[in-house]
């Protein structure tokens, strides 16, 4: 797919994204940040539904999406990404960028909304701030979608199996923090359309505006991967014909 095709599948999936995030941020803050009837069913669920093995796991689980471990992920997602020696260090710092401002948007989002979490009786870890969208589902599901990417244009074999992953385990981060008491339903819902929106801002930003030495491309995809340099055919003869022996 070239420049000009990433970008527009970029922007509509941002677009889809960011109106369905206004759409229920508008929602609760009509309501003035009430849960609403999907909320207060699943809290009612999660607390029914709490064996020490499934809290111990998701406290654990639900620990990996927050502090140096995300933003460690998506530098290795920029390394990885870089083709050469030179895009390496731009890759890696433009995916710690998208991390980042993303983190200090939301967090701006998250004080407008001004939703508070459920009570804490319902908690089962640590939490603190206010609630929508979630700070932990955010931040997984922007460095999940980083490493999707990178997997996806340096993976050679087992690409879907580890997209699925990475995909699971950003879902069971965002999922864990409605399960352990210390977000609604819909503050994971709200940082999972965030990060996507986010994501593709990002990624349409770079599709149009990146400079062509820094675009890196698919491995496997026939263009030159790493410091190499392309192979020039020898002349009068079409790529991948043999050259005829004087």
């Amino acid at each position: 797919m070239n420049r000009k095709g990433v970008a527009e599948l970029a922007g509509s999936a941002a677009l889809g994204a960011w109106a369905g995030f206004a759409v229920l941020a508008l929602v609760v803050t009509g309501g003035h940040g009430a849960p609403l009837h999907l909320d207060r069913l699943l809290l009612s669920w999660s607390v029914g539904h709490r064996p020490v093995t499934a809290v111990a796991v998701a406290r654990g689980l639900t620990a990996t999406g927050t502090g140096v471990l995300p933003y460690a992920l998506v530098a290795l997602a920029g390394l990885l990404v870089g083709g050469s020696r030179r895009q390496r260090p731009v890759t890696a710092l433009l995916g710690v960028a998208c991390l980042a401002s993303g983190q200090a948007v939301r967090y701006g989002v998250m004080e407008l909304t001004g939703r508070a979490r459920p009570p804490f009786r319902y908690w089962q870890t640590h939490a603190s701030g206010l609630s929508f969208p979630s700070g932990h589902t955010t931040t997984s599901a922007l460095t999940a979608g980083l490493l999707i990417l990178a997997l996806c244009l340096r993976a050679r074999h087992g690409r879907l199996p580890l997209c699925l992953a990475v995909a699971c385990w950003a879902a069971g981060v965002g999922l864990t923090r409605a399960y352990l008491g210390v977000h609604w339903a819909t503050d994971v819902l709200g940082g999972w359309l965030f990060a996507v929106g986010w994501l593709g801002v990002w990624l349409c930003a770079a599709a149009w505006w990146l400079p062509d030495r820094l675009i890196p491309t698919a491995s496997g995809a026939g263009a030159p991967v790493g410091d190499d340099a392309a192979v020039t055919p020898p002349s009068g003869h079409p790529p991948g014909t043999p050259g005829r022996l004087d």
